[in-house]
């Protein structure tokens, strides 16, 4: 299989667009992923397109097609194919264009996410979100994502001691990560003391433990090592691709204070990659809640079970850390619109390698980790990106 590089990263503003169609949305993202290539729609030989559920929120299917016509490349008759995986649905579509370029099926290929969630009521917002868990045995019985994660969270808290003030050092790191982020949906500060005083939604998780409802879009350029070599000096190389799953409803796991296709898919990123998890110099990471991240960091192999809870507590994921997590602020700050999540976390690796991730920039950063997920865990994708 041939090396595969991105040679361009972009995103919209992440929030509450209320005067912007899914539309305007992706072929925003659209042309500024193929300004910052120094390319034209005419180099675009393929699209995949993350979109988890416009029929839900906008009354529109055939999302892939809908993209190429309003971006003007359905004249040309290039294949535009959309993916859907819950929260992981723009790291599966960065996966399939990465395997199509890999295997020399098309050597540009333009991968987006979009999602447009305000058109509807938040509560309507979030059933939707709810049906990435099972909707048979979990959400028809009333079961939210944040009453599962909550559930989580709870037997987190008794097996390991977590506290409500570990959950809410996620918050509070994530938030001041995103403060300095000028894409980012929530730029504002917290304390400790606001996140435990914030209204409830599912105990032990309140308003401030959940990611915001979010429009955006979130797009990058892969092509083949070679060509980028042409087009930059520092190619960004997509070292490692895994993706594994596990049960849809979270009842039958073997436990659900750990998500088994995070441990799958990020030893198959870091195998492929030739890395180990110490090589990384940050990582973007699930944490549409606060429990998330913990649980993520684990599985990940960051802290030890058990043991996540300490490490925002203690500084260690913060920007100076030992580990930053989530400078973008995270799905918490920097907002969660499911379609473009996973391109997003790519879009801030990308900038972090690159060095312009002004206002947040790790130093020396040289390779990135990003982990997306669908629901509460079915779905996981990890990638591991280096700067050549």
């Amino acid at each position: 299989m041939r090396e595969v590089a991105i040679v361009g990263a972009a995103m919209t503003k992440f929030g509450e667009l209320w005067d912007r169609s899914l539309r305007d949305i992706g072929l925003e993202s659209g042309m500024l992923v193929l300004m910052d290539a120094g390319m034209e729609t005419e180099d675009v030989e393929a699209l995949f397109l993350g979109n988890m559920s416009a029929g839900r929120f906008i009354q529109q299917e055939h999302i892939g097609a809908l993209i190429a016509d309003h971006a003007g490349l359905a004249d040309r008759g290039i294949p535009a194919t959309r993916v859907e995986a819950g929260g992981a649905t723009g790291s599966l579509a960065l996966r399939q264009a990465y395997l199509t370029v890999a295997s020399g099926a098309h050597d540009v290929v333009m991968v987006g996410g979009a999602e447009k969630m305000t058109d509807v009521s938040d509560r309507d917002a979030e059933e939707t979100m709810s049906f990435a868990a099972d909707q048979e045995w979990e959400v028809f019985f009333g079961a939210t994502l944040a009453s599962l994660y909550a559930m989580m969270a709870r037997r987190h808290m008794h097996d390991h001691g977590t506290t409500p003030e570990q959950l809410a050092h996620v918050a509070v790191k994530n938030h001041a990560h995103g403060s300095g982020n000028p894409k980012a949906q929530c730029r504002n500060k917290l304390t400790v003391e606001r996140v435990l005083g914030a209204g409830r939604v599912a105990e032990p998780l309140g308003v401030l433990d959940c990611s915001p409802i979010s429009d955006g879009g979130a797009a990058v350029v892969l092509t083949t090592l070679e060509r980028a070599k042409e087009i930059t000096d520092e190619p960004v190389i997509i070292r490692g691709s895994a993706q594994a799953s596990d049960t849809l409803a979270l009842h039958d796991r073997w436990s659900i204070t750990s998500q088994r296709a995070t441990r799958l898919a990020v030893q198959g990123a870091l195998s492929q990659a030739g890395k180990e998890l110490a090589d990384m110099d940050l990582m973007e990471v699930n944490d549409g809640f606060t429990i998330a991240e913990i649980i993520a960091l684990e599985d990940l192999g960051l802290a030890e079970p058990g043991q996540g809870g300490r490490l925002a507590e203690e500084g260690v994921t913060a920007l100076g850390g030992d580990m930053p997590v989530n400078t973008s602020g995270g799905l918490k700050a920097r907002g969660n619109p499911p379609g473009a999540t996973g391109i997003a976390q790519i879009v801030e690796i990308y900038d972090q390698l690159k060095g312009r991730a002004e206002g947040r920039q790790v130093a020396d950063a040289r390779v990135g980790l990003a982990h997306n997920v669908g629901g509460t865990g079915a779905t996981v994708a990890v990638h591991i990106l280096e700067v050549a």
